[in-house]
């Protein structure tokens, strides 16, 4: 890898609290029903980081943008899919975004690849997810990093006037 290549590649780190404001404005450039079920944001916006999605759950990359400077690229949420202890050697991930001018950057790919890692790192051994069917971009990506379709929940979801599927989709986290 050449330096310049080095010093644009994407680099992932765990959240902090003062991420809170460029995640959430992340969070909304990049909503969208092709990865969204829930309807759009508006104001007031909800806080990013809550009880139930705190700092410690995401990883943060970080590019260097249109500006020349590092910014928060995309994240990832990744935690126990539950509080069950029968399957505390699973983590899912349950949130993806990439900044628009981060996209074909590889941000994405290093960003699963991270959470992956982190899964393992855990004591984990398997990671999930779940995918809208329409999804093809965030779907090739998942099987390019190894993950496969487990199952499909036809029509789950009614978005922009038609049905979708659910895809579930899995991997183990061999070393």
């Amino acid at each position: 890898m050449t330096d310049s290549a080095a010093s644009t590649a994407p680099v992932v780190r765990r959240a902090v609290l003062t991420d809170e404001s460029a995640l959430g404005e992340l969070d909304r450039a990049t909503w969208s029903t092709l990865h969204a079920v829930q309807p759009p944001p508006q104001p007031p916006y909800a806080p990013f980081f809550d009880e139930r999605h705190p700092p410690r759950d995401i990883l943060v990359a970080e590019a260097v943008n249109e500006a020349g400077e590092r910014a928060p690229a995309g994240y990832i949420r990744v935690v126990p899919p539950t509080p069950l202890a029968c399957n505390a050697h699973v983590r899912q991930i349950q949130g993806l975004a990439v900044a628009h001018w981060a996209r074909g950057r590889g941000v994405g790919r290093a960003l699963v690849r991270a959470a992956c890692a982190a899964a393992r790192g855990e004591g984990a051994n398997r990671i999930t997810l779940r995918v809208l069917g329409h999804n093809a971009p965030a779907r090739a990506l998942y099987e390019a990093e190894g993950f496969t379709v487990e199952g499909v929940l036809p029509g789950e979801f009614f978005l922009n006037g038609r049905y979708v599927d659910d895809v579930m989709m899995g991997r183990p986290l061999s070393p």
